[in-house]
């Protein structure tokens, strides 16, 4: 294997053998390629893409670069769900409890936050003591327990995709279609799932905000699925204004309690049940989506679906009594209300700016190293679509100093747009994708 060879033959647009690929993945895990060769080669295929036999032979690599979870002796169905990441975004908090509460296992692997998208990593350490750096040995050990583990990415899986991945976020080959997917498929097919559900976001505040893109992305995933014997579905769900209403790591914490006690925000409880349907479909625990949903709120109201919570965060080391009083979550210091400057119609609330903006609090990292304030973000009781007087609360800012306020308010000054008419936010879900093709929902 001649690397400056491989980097030229795909800067020239040609493809690579599958054989030479998977020598080169695994001889970078190994330390034995450089990552200026590396990064040329991302740049490469930044430009030239990859096709389809070249994404399947880089995913199995980046597989066989680590271990894999071991649930072969776990007699229930092993269903998770990805998100690629949006403002407000906390579903996956919700969803894994409630879903592992009706019977099914799920091993949820999360991400830390990432540019202007919150991490469901992040938002779970918010919890006084909370652990999610477990050993694979822990996950599958919790998994026969209680049916569910919320973990972060270990060294033990998928080691070459970690270090791809560093280099691609300091190189500006983030957004490439074929890496996106590998890099996804790779970790949720090390879980040993039987199936697998995708929230993939579209507008504004999306990764990739263009539709083709996105459905190109739920079809890569799809593929990669079917090639390693993992059933995918793909839902498509609105990005152009932040999920529900809370935005920062305890603040979300505190929202997903909500949901789990019967309250919070309507258009996140609607993406958890339309996911969560899916994944119960997949699962065969039931058949349709009415059923599906029905099983999803029954759960909620006999407190079914918080006991499962309770039980992951007991397990992993977290203060449980959060769930009955909040209180013991991270709290700002200071807080302020951020205020309508004139009637009108809310027109947008813009989620880059919002996302931001907790990032300007302290709620989230502009490098790697970076600690977080878990305490800081945004409360925002306006949506799209609202109307509004002059001096109505649209948000509460919560920071660690009075300068802070000012800045967060500034966020918010650039997210929320009031003029006087009201412009069309996108539908909540718009289209299903499966290996059969796409379906368009609204």
């Amino acid at each position: 294997m001649i690397v400056p060879r491989l980097i030229e033959r795909k800067r020239d647009g040609h493809a690579l053998d599958p054989a030479e690929l998977r020598e080169l993945v695994l001889a970078y895990a190994e330390g034995q390629v450089p990552d200026y060769q590396i990064a040329s080669l991302l740049m490469a295929v930044y430009f030239r893409g990859l096709d389809r036999a070249e994404m399947n032979a880089l995913t199995s690599a980046m597989l066989e670069s680590g271990k894999r979870l071991d649930l072969s002796r776990l007699a229930l169905p092993r269903i998770d769900k990805h998100s690629t990441g949006g403002v407000g975004d906390k579903v996956s908090i919700v969803l894994a409890p409630l879903i592992a509460s009706l019977g099914v296992a799920v091993p949820m692997m999360s991400g830390r936050g990432l540019g202007h998208t919150g991490g469901t990593v992040d938002k779970l350490e918010s919890i006084p003591g909370f652990r999610t750096a477990l050993s694979l040995a822990e996950a599958e050990q919790q998994l026969r327990k209680i049916g569910c583990a919320m973990l972060s990415q270990t060294s033990e899986i998928v080691p070459a995709d970690r270090k791809l991945y560093a280099l691609r976020d300091a190189t500006a080959t983030v957004e490439v279609i074929p890496l996106i997917a590998s890099s996804i498929m790779s970790k949720k097919i090390a879980e040993s799932l039987t199936g697998l559900v995708l929230d993939i976001k579209r507008g504004s505040g999306a990764f990739l905000p263009k539709l083709d893109d996105e459905l190109a992305l739920a079809a890569a995933m799809i593929d990669l699925g079917g090639q390693h014997d993992v059933p995918v579905v793909a839902l498509l769900t609105a990005m152009d204004r932040p999920l529900g209403w809370a935005c920062g790591n305890a603040l979300e914490i505190a929202e997903c309690v909500e949901i789990l006690t019967g309250g919070g925000p309507a258009d996140l409880l609607e993406v958890i049940l339309a996911l969560g349907a899916e994944m119960l479909q997949l699962a065969a625990v039931c058949s349709t989506q009415a059923a599906a949903r029905e099983m999803m709120r029954d759960a909620i109201a006999s407190g079914k679906a918080l006991s499962k919570l309770e039980e992951i965060i007991v397990a992993q080391g977290g203060d449980n009594r959060i769930l009955r009083d909040l209180s013991r979550m991270p709290q700002a210091r200071h807080r302020g209300t951020f205020e309508a400057k004139r009637d009108g119609v809310v027109q947008q609330v813009e989620p880059r700016a919002v996302g931001y903006g907790v990032i300007a609090l302290g709620g989230g990292r502009r490098n790697m190293e970076d600690e977080i304030d878990p305490s800081v973000g945004f409360v925002l009781t306006a949506k799209p679509g609202d109307k509004v007087v002059k001096g109505q609360p649209l948000a509460t800012i919560y920071a660690r100093s009075a300068s802070d306020l000012s800045a967060g308010a500034s966020a918010l000054e650039q997210a929320i747009v009031i003029g006087d008419t009201s412009a069309e936010p996108l539908p909540l879900v718009s289209h299903r994708v499966t290996v059969k093709g796409v379906e368009v929902i609204a």
